[in-house]
């Protein structure tokens, strides 16, 4: 399916716009200057709730995608049935063309097959959805909560930039650990219950691991063959093209 053209937008002027901005500034800012339909993509993890409320609270009602890969935790599940009723969110579940059952029967576990096995795996899994979920709502503008202190790949993020021919907005790019852990408390918000656990990213089970079974936090997910599993494309200016 075919969007509507990317209007121009001169990305560096926004982002220093955006920079003198908070978050719910930002994002108000990007519903009034980027292209809709506007929808904030969701894995569910640690810190969800941040987004998930900070985006209700400006825009009521903004589509929620959240990509079901057959593998995630029980806790994830039950994580997002807890934060869909109480956020009443706008809930868009998207999964792979193929079952996760089915695609192990012609490929096998891709994901202990080595970084090519797995960088398929992430395509059929997760990215192949979430374009088409993208192409199905007719997306112009996506909100993503990235920050640029939770990987060294995403240090250089910006609050806009382009991915898929389409605008992303980053709201809490700058945010700190610390600010997230402030949002939390102060709105009563709860981080996803594996956090507990030692778990600090939460994608797949097959491929995350808690603190206490890694030697260094790049192995918490895909056994640190690679940090990202292809959603966000990150370039060295942002967030991709």
């Amino acid at each position: 399916m075919n969007i509507a053209p990317v209007p121009s937008i001169d990305l560096d002027a926004a982002n220093r716009q955006l920079e003198a901005l908070d978050a719910r500034d930002r994002i108000a800012w990007s519903l009034e200057n980027l292209p809709g339909t506007h929808v904030l993509s969701s894995s569910f993890g640690v810190q969800a709730a941040l987004m998930l409320h900070l985006v209700g609270e400006v825009a009521p009602g903004t589509p929620v995608v959240f990509i079901d890969t057959g593998y995630h935790f029980a806790e994830t599940y039950r994580f997002v049935d807890e934060l869909s009723d109480r956020l009443r969110i706008n809930l868009k579940v998207y999964r792979p063309r193929l079952s996760a059952a089915w695609q192990e029967a012609r490929h096998g576990q891709r994901w202990e097959q080595g970084r090519e096995a797995l960088a398929a795996y992430n395509r059929d899994s997760k990215v192949e959805p979430m374009r088409r979920a993208l192409d199905e709502l007719r997306v112009g503008t996506w909100f993503s909560g990235l920050r640029r202190n939770q990987a060294a790949s995403r240090t250089r993020l910006t609050f806009v930039d382009w991915q898929w021919g389409r605008c992303k907005l980053h709201p809490v790019a700058d945010w700190s650990d610390r600010d997230v852990h402030a949002y939390l408390t102060e709105n009563d918000l709860p981080y996803h219950p594996l956090r507990e656990a030692g778990y600090i990213s939460i994608g797949d089970w097959h491929t995350t691991r808690p603190l206490g079974e890694i030697e260094t936090e790049d192995e918490a997910r895909f056994f640190g063959l690679v940090r990202e599993c292809g959603l966000h494309e990150l370039s060295e200016g942002g967030s991709g093209k």
